[in-house]
């Protein structure tokens, strides 16, 4: 396990970079210029993107109008899914479902979310190629999956998740299901990218439109007021997704609401003073539910940079902060046989996985181990949950 250290100024890391050379990444301990640390995550990802882009450059958009169902208590522009965690009740089959926490019914309406977890692999992959390459055929193509989801009329996505992660007999959709767009977070991201270069003015207006309205309805809705105020991880992915749409449409006022929720909130009500997620821990997934949480809490801090101050350096009085949260996960993404707790009921052996967070907090937080080992696990999983449970793919269009 690296040694804990306290994050420094930004004035003591100037001094100090100004009498130090940063060779490589093997050597760094300081936060790096955003140009070096682009120049790392370019170097290790440029393979793997540009054939990953090659791959989804001939596929056509599919939004979830191509996936009608009769379970669909909504239109064929509503996003629907079903809550992994509910079965058929063995002492009643034909009534409401019971929960088993865990444990994903693999007989769930599941074709709305994959067409979107498609969009959140696809569309991405394809912004960072043409970042990279400038290929026009790559942003032309990311861009193809804009127009289908959020701008034209005959396939785009009502924006609302009214009827997300539903249970059968009990409710037609849940707060809890406002997670399911956790795969709009990066999406969002690589439009503020790709968007002005392909989409014309009225395009852009609308796509910005569906956000806008997406993040109203997140805000001002029942459900998404719900979920905002929930105690564990629904909260944080929450909070991604309002900062990351607020950046994309310019919207200032909400994104500094996210900070304060973050400090004032998420932080002191999630974060154990040893750095681990208490709320997180007591679940019957506990390793990756403790890893999803870090993640998405590092990529929020990431999101927010440009809000002060800094979220990857922030500290509570008491210490507590993403940087000792990375701090408490590490040993047991680099050797998952020390986990100390309850082995996860499922999907166990599948982690870990490529931890954005360990990115993140490694270049803040002058952690090289972190860097280190986020270049050694693997980034493009297989596993169907792990994949649910993974909404940062590119890690390029973040620094």
């Amino acid at each position: 396990m690296p040694p804990f250290q306290s994050p420094i100024t930004r004035r003591q890391a100037c001094k100090l970079l100004a009498t130090v050379a940063i060779p490589s990444a093997s050597t760094w301990a300081l936060p790096i210029p955003k140009e070096d640390a682009y120049k790392l995550v370019a170097a290790n990802d440029r393979q793997r993107i540009l054939k990953a882009a090659a791959n989804y450059l001939p596929l056509q958009p599919q939004t979830i109008t191509a996936f009608p169902s009769l379970k669909i208590p909504g239109g064929p522009h509503d996003f629907f899914s079903q809550a992994d965690y509910f079965w058929p009740d063995p002492q009643n089959p034909s009534g409401p479902y019971i929960n088993r926490d865990g444990q994903s019914n693999p007989e769930n309406f599941n074709d709305h979310r994959k067409a979107m977890i498609a969009l959140s692999i696809q569309m991405p992959a394809l912004t960072a190629a043409w970042l990279l390459t400038r290929d026009r055929n790559y942003g032309q193509q990311a861009c193809n999956h804009l127009r289908a989801w959020f701008i034209n009329p005959a396939t785009r996505m009502n924006p609302n998740l009214e009827y997300s992660q539903g249970v059968h007999g009990v409710s037609t959709g849940r707060s809890w299901g406002i997670i399911d767009t956790l795969h709009l977070v990066e999406v969002a991201r690589a439009a503020s990218i790709v968007s002005p270069h392909f989409l014309n003015p009225a395009e852009q207006t609308a796509l910005k439109d569906w956000f806008r309205s997406y993040l109203q309805w997140l805000k001002t809705s029942d459900k998404g007021q719900h979920e905002r105020d929930a105690q564990n991880n629904h909260a944080t992915c929450w909070a991604l997704q309002a900062s990351e749409f607020a950046r994309l449409i310019d919207d200032t006022t909400t994104r500094s609401e996210i900070h304060r929720q973050y400090t004032e909130i998420l932080l002191p009500d999630q974060l154990g003073l040893d750095g681990s997620f208490p709320k997180e821990l007591a679940r019957t997934k506990p390793y990756s539910y403790s890893i999803f949480n870090f993640d998405v809490m590092a990529t929020l801090c990431q999101s927010l940079k440009s809000v002060e101050p800094e979220l990857l350096t922030f500290q509570l009085p008491d210490g507590r902060g993403i940087c000792k949260a990375a701090h408490f996960i590490y040993p047991y993404l680099k050797d998952k046989t020390t986990w100390p707790y309850v082995k996860d009921v499922e999907h166990f052996e599948a982690l870990p996985v490529r931890s954005p967070g360990l990115l993140f907090t490694g270049l803040a937080c002058h952690q090289q181990p972190n860097i280190a080992l986020w270049k050694t696990l693997n980034p493009d999983p297989t596993d169907h949950e792990v994949i649910r449970n993974n909404p940062i793919r590119q890690p390029l269009l973040w620094i």
